[in-house]
């Protein structure tokens, strides 16, 4: 986010003398720009300029030699036994890079440094240390901490260093810095000029542009270095560059330090200082938002190229890193090895690491081009490269701006380096003004609701920057928008802007009235109830992120063929560990799991309503989109059938105790029953009979796992134990449970007839108990629905009680005791029926699954 010292500010718009950050910041909110932060030097109490009287050398049994110093502090030295201060101050100082009449920063009993790191008078190496001189990092301006700041070197003169001078003043450190949040439309305001413009909009003040051409700027040049814009793959039909400025600067002293007052500045917008060369490009970019590089003119070999990429390049950039290029990469090249052959940088991001400047560079190539928003973007999220530059051209930089900018560079080179500018000037390509905008100027009354008058909104406009062209009464305005301001292509953009000078405070607060309603459908009623059912139950619900790596689908035992695997990859995965869309809620769900038992929570009951996505048999690619435009029908209808299907699925994973132990007795672990249970919740809340199966599905163990089945045969979800190989894998407790169903479908099978009341019968209830042998593998579920099946209509509850394998059924059997309760609504039941009963729920048994009735 962009930080604005006040003083900086300052010098393009008029500022109150009381101005502070605070009021800055709330001036600036009114017209969109967010308060993020105030910052300050971290620096208070005296801190002065002292001049050095008297150094002595005192070497310590260390091997360190220390100084003893008198140091005349002005106003602040000790004062003698009339009360004057003439006695100067006594500091111990271990730093050699400094002598006598060296002017220095000292900071006096009472000061408080960056850390904080009070000050005092203190007893070392034999004397009392009245005070400290200080360093860059001690003060916060720097990392040099080896050497002491000596303000002649800092380009600082006598008349503004007597003893006793404020140092933070001088330094800047008394400066207050406010740092803004800026919106992507708005990068105008990641420079000085722009938050200038800003404060007057907000204020009125009288704001005065940098970013004007002064005299001569425009005036034609002889062509300079050769540059050519050779762009054959432009990105959706823009060209990667329109406009390349370079001008030459000879003999300048490239690496020396920048004056102290530009370092000071960096340092407050949040850049560390370098040298010259590249602390003037920085300098020129945040004041007037334009982007600048600096080459050695001497590693370059003419004719310097704009082009694309070509497949195998390479580039290592200036911090350090080896990078393979993107055909769509946008690169600034030369002809050193023969045509366009090597790469100087990524145009708009950042510069090769062969062609900076050097601390043998005396000859400087600037450049300030104009780089189109899409390819850079595109190039910064690529290799992963957000710099300064890159922050600025994505959002759009005044395409007028390149020679002011290189003009300003060129005169702060030869003001503080010493250089000669060639008098030849490269400024290649010409970009399209911007497109005027159509406007009906009783838009913004009828969008924002305040009747703005038409002279109110031609004055917003042209306070902007923009022409208006057309009367008052006009149907229609012809509005032509400032270079500065690309943002502003249609005329809702407009609206905005007035809308934002005439103060968002205006635009009144009007509740809109709350129209009657059907309430919630059937769907979002089942879902709603599901959720209460699930909470009510004892389960926590969570939210987990859709995205997925192939790591978490191998930790859930999935086959290389699994269905599951086959997962939509996201272009700009927020993760490159985590490119695909979820396929099953599971995978998230146990990633959930796994770290809250990571973090010591070992009994977890949790479930997750959330979208799958799954890729279409078939589906198209989806097309690009115009951008400004309603899509046609065709495109819209091609943009629907490519759209993967995202079904909504629940689950819930049970781990550890679901019911703690205590002195009241042992606590039980979750187990298979309990998932079943809360399946057969969920289902009964839709008005759907789910039947278990037994069936083999990873991530579940394979003798352990049931599928869910409607009435109609598809299937709902599957159930079960987790495999003990996902548990080691995820590191969960044994024997945790899991259900995944497929809420969609259970949605679909819901009956979307009423329930109907049925009368209660006051005839007896009859019991009967069945026990049935049946093969060992056969599912309970299957002998239950034929139990059920043969006790017909005066079946009111059957409930299996028992099961028992062992010699008396015989190897390979088992047999199931079944609980029936029978009732008739119209009579109670015989003897005679009640037998006949249990004999049809015994043929039917046998009918389906081979059951015989237990002797």
């Amino acid at each position: 986010m962009p930080r604005i010292p006040l003083t900086w500010l300052g010098e393009h718009v008029e500022l109150p003398a009381d101005l502070t950050a605070e009021r800055l910041a709330a001036d600036l909110v009114r017209v969109g720009l967010e308060e993020e932060a105030v910052h300050s030097s971290g620096v208070t109490g005296p801190l002065v300029v002292g001049e050095v009287l008297a150094l002595t050398p005192e070497p310590q049994k260390n091997g360190k030699t220390i100084h003893w110093c008198q140091v005349d502090v002005g106003a602040h030295n000790a004062p003698d036994a009339d009360g004057n201060p003439t006695v100067a101050r006594g500091i111990v100082c271990g730093a050699q890079n400094f002598g006598v009449g060296d002017r220095v920063v000292v900071a006096l009993p009472g000061a408080v440094l960056p850390g904080p790191f009070p000050i005092a008078a203190r007893k070392t190496y034999g004397h009392v240390s009245d005070g400290m001189i200080c360093s860059q990092r001690e003060l916060g301006l720097g990392d040099d901490h080896a050497g002491i700041i000596v303000l002649e070197r800092l380009g600082f003169g006598p008349d503004v260093t007597a003893p006793g001078t404020d140092a933070r003043v001088l330094l800047g450190l008394a400066d207050e810095v406010l740092e803004i949040n800026v919106t992507p439309d708005r990068g105008y305001c990641f420079s000085m000029r722009g938050v200038a413009r800003e404060y007057s909009h907000a204020t009125g003040a009288v704001f005065t542009d940098p970013g004007l051409p002064g005299p001569g700027v425009l005036d034609a040049r002889p062509a300079g270095v050769a540059v050519e814009i050779d762009d054959e793959r432009p990105v959706h039909g823009v060209p990667g560059a329109d406009r390349f400025v370079a001008q030459v600067v000879r003999g300048v002293r490239a690496s020396a330090p920048s004056p102290a007052w530009m370092q000071t500045r960096l340092t407050q917008a949040g850049m560390r200082p370098v040298s010259l060369a590249v602390d003037v490009t920085n300098y020129v970019m945040l004041d007037l938002g334009q982007p600048m590089h600096a080459y050695d003119l001497a590693t370059l070999t003419a004719p310097v190229v704009v082009r694309r990429a070509a497949a195998g390049e390479r580039l290592t950039t200036l911090d350090g890193v080896d990078r393979a290029l993107d055909e769509h990469d946008l690169l600034v090249t030369d002809s050193t090895g023969g045509r366009a052959a090597r790469v100087l940088g990524i145009a708009g991001v950042m510069g090769g690491a062969d062609s900076e400047v050097g601390d043998a560079t005396t000859d400087l190539l600037l450049e300030a081009a104009h780089f189109d928003p899409v390819t850079v973007a595109r190039s910064a999220r690529r290799h992963r490269l957000a710099s300064e530059a890159s922050k600025r051209f994505e959002r759009g930089v005044d395409p007028q701006l390149p020679r002011v900018a290189v003009a300003r560079a060129v005169a702060l080179l030869v003001e503080h380096g010493g250089g000669t500018p060639d008098d030849a000037l490269t400024d290649v390509g010409t970009p399209a003004p911007p497109a005027p905008v159509t406007v009906d100027p009783t838009l913004p009354a009828r969008l924002v609701g305040v009747p703005y008058t038409a002279a109110e909104v031609r004055s917003t406009l042209t306070q902007v920057g923009c022409t208006v062209e057309g009367a008052d009464d006009a149907s229609t305005w012809t509005v032509h928008v400032p270079t500065w301001r690309p943002d502003l292509v249609a005329g809702v953009d407009l609206v905005e802007e007035v809308a934002r000078l005439r103060g968002y405070d205006a635009i009144p607060s009007v509740v809109p009235p709350a129209p009657t309603g059907r309430g919630l459908t059937r769907d979002q009623r089942v879902r709603r109830a599901v959720a209460d059912a699930l909470a009510a139950a004892g389960l926590v619900e969570v939210l987990s992120y859709p995205f997925v790596g192939p790591d978490q689908l191998d930790a859930l035992g999935l086959d290389a063929d699994d269905a599951r695997r086959r997962a939509v990859r996201l272009v700009n995965p927020i993760s490159d560990a985590q490119p695909f869309l979820r396929t099953d809620l599971l995978v998230t769900l146990l990633d959930t799991v796994r770290r809250n038992v990571a973090r010591g929570t070992g009994d977890l009951a949790v479930f997750e309503a959330g979208l799958v996505t799954l890729p279409g048999q078939g589906a198209g690619v989806a097309p690009r989109l115009p951008g400004g435009v309603r899509p046609d029908d065709a495109t819209l209808a091609a943009l629907d059938a490519a759209l993967p299907d995202q079904p909504l699925h629940l689950a819930a994973v049970l781990a550890g105790e679901v019911e703690r132990g205590g002195w009241w007795g042992p606590g039980r672990p979750a187990q298979v029953t309990d998932v079943l249970g809360l399946v057969e919740r969920v289902t009964a809340l839709a008005g759907v009979t789910a039947t278990a199966r037994a069936t083999v599905r990873a991530p579940f163990h394979p003798g352990r796992c049931a599928e869910l089945v409607a009435p109609s045969g598809r299937v709902l979800g599957h159930a079960g134990e987790l495999h003990p190989n996902v548990l080691a894998a995820l590191g969960l407790p044994a024997r945790a449970v899991a259900f995944e169903l497929d809420l969609s479908v259970v949605l679909a099978e819901a009956s979307a007839d009423p329930v109907e009341a049925v009368p209660v019968s006051t005839f007896p209830v009859a019991k009967e108990d069945v026990a049935l042998v049946v093969d060992a593998d056969v599912p309970a579920g299957e002998v239950l629905a034929a139990v059920r099946a043969g006790a017909g209509d005066v079946l009111e509850d059957v409930r299996l009680f028992d099961v028992y394998t062992g010699d008396q059924v015989g190897p390979g059997k088992r047999s199931l005791a079944f609980a029936l309760r029978l009732r008739a609504a119209d009579r109670t039941l015989t003897a005679a029926e009640t037998a006949a009963v249990r004999d049809a729920v015994v043929a039917q048994a046998h009918a389906r699954v081979g059951a015989v009735l237990r002797g």
